[in-house]
């Protein structure tokens, strides 16, 4: 039997849309909309991306003990 080698590279987005996002986080999209304080890159023809490196950023800061307030949440669903 021959046998043969698969070289598969995958290069990983940095900037995610916002229901790859909430993905990433672990998060229902409409949860991600209310609690994710990271705001996203808006590019000249207004598509928004989120950064990676702040959405694990954030997430960092809440296993290190950050707190999602009344009043950031509030703030995000009146934007």
């Amino acid at each position: 039997m021959s046998s043969a080698t698969l070289q598969i590279n995958v290069i990983p987005k940095r900037l995610l849309n916002e229901a790859e996002a909430a993905h990433h986080c672990g998060r229902p999209v409409k949860r991600f909309k209310m609690e994710c304080p990271c705001q996203a890159v808006v590019f000249p023809n207004g598509d928004r991306r989120y950064d990676v490196q702040d959405l694990d950023g954030w997430i960092d800061s809440l296993k290190a003990g950050g707190k999602i307030e009344a009043d950031d949440i509030l703030a995000r669903l009146g934007s």
